[in-house]
């Protein structure tokens, strides 16, 4: 199996209440039952305040790396993507894990 991290980090001045983050994370939030590939799906806010603390959090996991691929290409998480590119930056990590 594939885990897939992605930390999510708005940009300067940006607020969660916005209706443009609100509509990026309903996005996100449905992408669980819209893609086969997700073996495991969650997202949410942080709760750590912490100055070096990324703001949201995707965990997520695929079969394998050709799954991960497909999930990357599908419709609805270039949708999401392209909502949160508007408004935030991110780091990501996909690694092997024993599921």
């Amino acid at each position: 199996m594939i885990r897939h991290l992605v930390l999510f980090k708005l940009d300067e001045g940006v607020k969660r209440d916005e209706p443009r983050v609100v509509a990026g994370v309903e996005a996100f939030r449905a992408l669980g039952g819209q893609i086969p590939e997700l073996r495991f799906w969650e997202c949410d806010w942080n709760v750590s305040d912490r100055p070096i603390a990324y703001d949201f959090a995707i965990n997520s996991a695929v079969e394998d790396l050709e799954a991960l691929q497909r999930y990357l290409d599908h419709p609805a998480h270039q949708a999401g993507v392209g909502l949160w590119r508007e408004f935030s930056t991110w780091v990501i990590a996909d690694y092997p894990f024993e599921g």
